[in-house]
């Protein structure tokens, strides 16, 4: 990573946390942990903005029949996400936003948390702004405030998929469509999250040279890729809630030879810092698949709201 990309990291974070810190505490009777989840959208004049990573590493995989290989040279795959919301509705019925996505990748048995040197090791690590994604959300029904949907065009921004033997991201377009819906209940002490993802991938096949590097295109164009998720929370406070999920993911082939799935099981942990800020951190194991890696993923968040 450059200096201006270091410095740009460095100045978000700074701003993020110096408006967290900046606000006095929250009261009691709620928080945007509880009553602000992705289900709800914010109001004419709002912004929400979500920094997200995720770092994925792996030294197990399924083949296309499920059979595991252990002790494999280490992968991981960090992504950091960037979201931003603003409302634009007075009726808090529609968002408009950006979301800007940039990874770091490591193979060859190096360590996890090489995917921070930023080090552009020929054949063992890339790193770079890699999709920008125009995209809105919206309350379909009126009636029905606790479900929505999210539309966004992921649009590549970098140049191969795979080069050197090291994979960065998918080279394609993708149209993904997050529905979410919610429910609040045992006195607002539980909530059931639940989430449906599709994402559409398509643009040019994939086209590898004699190296088995991706010269164009990417493997998963032309698939569709379904992601259900339950995620079930408890208050013991306002403040602060604990969670577990569960989430499956499947590849459906539409022309590209390639199908795939995986299912994950974690939890975590969420913290109203402030009024603006909360922060969040999730685990989640990847225990079976086809076609997949059996990693492990560690998530940190911050997101505020003002």
């Amino acid at each position: 990573m450059n200096i201006s990309k270091k410095l740009l990291v460095t100045g978000l974070m700074s701003l993020i946390f110096a408006i967290g810190f900046a606000q006095e505490d929250e009261e009691e009777s709620g928080s945007v942990i509880q009553t602000l989840t992705p289900s709800k959208l914010i109001g004419k004049g709002q912004f929400d903005i979500k920094w997200f990573n995720n770092l994925y590493t792996q030294t197990r995989a399924a083949n296309e029949n499920g059979d595991v290989t252990s002790g494999l040279p280490r992968e991981t795959f960090f992504t950091s996400t960037l979201e931003g919301y603003t409302g634009v509705s007075d009726n808090k019925r529609v968002n408009v936003g950006l979301i800007l996505e940039f990874r770091s990748n490591v193979i060859g048995d190096r360590s996890a948390l090489d995917v921070f040197s930023f080090d552009g090791e020929a054949g063992t690590a890339r790193s770079g702004l890699t999709n920008i994604a125009p995209s809105v959300k919206f309350v379909p029904f009126a009636s029905v405030n606790n479900f929505s949907i999210q539309s966004s065009i992921f649009i590549p921004i970098f140049d191969q998929e795979t080069d050197g033997g090291v994979f960065l991201d998918q080279k394609g377009f993708t149209w993904q469509n997050r529905f979410f819906f919610d429910e609040t209940f045992g006195g607002g002490d539980w909530q059931l999250f639940t989430e449906l993802n599709s994402e559409f991938n398509f643009g040019k096949d994939a086209e590898q040279d004699a190296n088995f590097d991706t010269v164009e295109g990417s493997f998963a164009n032309n698939s569709l890729r379904l992601t259900p998720g339950v995620f079930l929370s408890y208050f013991p406070s306002s403040k602060f809630t604990v969670l577990a999920l569960v989430q499956h993911s499947q590849l459906i082939d539409l022309g590209n030879d390639f199908s795939q799935d995986f299912t994950a099981v974690g939890g975590g942990v969420k913290y109203q810092l402030t009024d603006e800020l909360n922060l969040e951190t999730l685990y989640t194991n990847f225990v079976r698949g086809n076609s997949s890696g059996l990693g492990e993923t560690f998530n940190l968040g911050a997101r505020v709201v003002f």
